[in-house]
């Protein structure tokens, strides 16, 4: 079943790897890192496979 809701999660200006590896250490994981040229984002899942977004 595909996630009903999505969250963008924005942690602030220069803490996104940092906000990353605090995820990481709670228990999600990265999917992949996006680079285009709107921004950047991590998509990450958490331990149920909901996935979100690190800005």
């Amino acid at each position: 079943m595909k996630n009903r809701l999505h969250l963008d999660l924005h942690a602030g200006q220069g803490r996104r790897e940092e906000e990353v590896a605090r995820l990481e250490g709670l228990g999600a994981s990265v999917l992949r890192r996006v680079a285009e040229q709107g921004g950047e984002w991590v998509v990450m899942a958490d331990p149920e496979g909901n996935e979100f977004c690190v800005q």
